[in-house]
């Protein structure tokens, strides 16, 4: 068991909050004794075993984009101190009210900082296109009851205002595309890479 720090955007951070996230996805690189053959089947070709980036039980502590205090803004993250006001961008909510500061990217959020801390339960290692709607869901992608009684649609997350109606997609695979090209760009999910898929529960802190 290990714990770490874990990147998130603004709406998945909000999906975490509301309960909508119960997955995420990370790309995988094998490492170097390994190959793939033609039927996508990692085979050792050097002593020792395939070690995975994540385990069962691991606590992983969500990174999000924050300010603090403006009175800290000529201050590194890491000179910050723990009684320092935050405020996180996600939702504008604060931990230690103050006046808002510059944004600073989730890369740069000390561990004392972090609201979020998620527990591994599950690890899978598949290809990214093989995601099944269910999993999709349990990304955490925004959806809406009923589409003008045309049933569920789900999040664009390629374009501007969530709550515009062309904006949404009938199947939740495209919704996650979207997310998933948003984030990494077009070629990451044509390329199809192996991912590594976590299931987790989320705990969080006051």
């Amino acid at each position: 068991m290990s714990e770490r720090g874990i990147l998130f955007s603004a709406p998945m951070v909000q999906a975490l909050l509301a309960g909508t996230k119960t997955q995420t996805r990370r790309v995988f690189r094998p490492p170097a004794p390994f190959v793939e053959t033609d039927e996508g089947i990692f085979i050792q070709v050097a002593l020792g075993n395939m070690k995975m980036p994540y385990s069962v039980g691991d606590q992983l502590w969500v990174r999000e984009a924050w300010r603090s205090d403006i009175s800290w803004d000529a201050d590194k993250p890491s000179n910050l101190p723990q009684g320092a006001s935050v405020r996180y961008e996600a939702d504008g909510m604060w931990r230690w009210t103050g006046c808002p500061g510059k944004m600073r990217p989730s890369l740069f959020m000390p561990r004392w900082a972090s609201r979020i801390t998620l527990e591994v339960t599950d690890v899978r290692l598949q290809r990214l296109q093989d995601i099944c709607e269910a999993d999709c869901i349990a990304e955490g992608i925004e959806s809406v009851a009923d589409s003008f009684g045309n049933g569920p649609a789900y999040c664009d997350y390629g374009l501007g205002d969530i709550n515009d109606m062309a904006e949404w997609y009938a199947r939740p695979i495209d919704s996650y595309r979207s997310l998933w090209v948003k984030l990494h760009g077009a070629p990451s999910w044509i390329s199809n890479p192996w991912v590594v898929a976590l299931t987790f529960t989320v705990e969080r802190h006051p």
